[in-house]
């Protein structure tokens, strides 16, 4: 088969660059390229604050445009858990999972109701793991989780 250097060389060379090559669309596919919306909830200073230092203060935008630091104090037990783990898939759609806040994707889910969207959160649906890959959520709190999203496209 190979019967000059020139075909050996090139062979080898291809032996290198193809693997690396596919794995990089497979990644690409799997991630969907995804781009981050420099205007979602989930990108401002005080949530991205919140994901590198869960559990202290963060940074809030103060009257002059200086930072003043602020305790993060959540009432909302679906809000919390929602900041804390399904924002992850959510917010950039990940492995299809419907946007936070894009009406048209949600409404088609709540024709189902809404029992059927906790079902389908405690159990896993799709890539979606079970309880949305909160292990430790309580039931309560994974409803409390889907009510808070859906107050937001309702």
């Amino acid at each position: 088969m190979i019967k000059t250097p020139k075909q050996l060389v090139t062979v080898v060379v291809l032996s290198f660059i193809v693997p690396i090559a596919l794995i990089l669309l497979t990644i690409n596919v799997i991630t969907g390229g995804i781009d981050v919306d420099p205007d979602s909830p989930a990108m401002s200073d005080e949530a991205v604050a919140k994901r590198l230092n869960p559990g202290s203060e963060a940074p809030k935008k103060a009257g002059g445009g200086a930072t003043a630091s602020v305790a993060v104090a959540n009432a909302n037990p679906g809000e919390s858990l929602y900041n804390k783990v399904c924002q992850t898939c959510h917010n950039a759609g990940i492995g299809g999972a419907p946007k936070f806040g894009d009406k048209a994707a949600w409404g088609e889910r709540l024709k189902q109701g809404k029992e059927t969207l906790y079902k389908s959160v405690i159990n896993g649906k799709n890539l979606m793991p079970a309880r949305g890959g909160a292990a430790g959520a309580t039931d309560d709190d994974i409803k409390a989780s889907v009510d808070y999203i859906l107050s937001k496209v309702q």
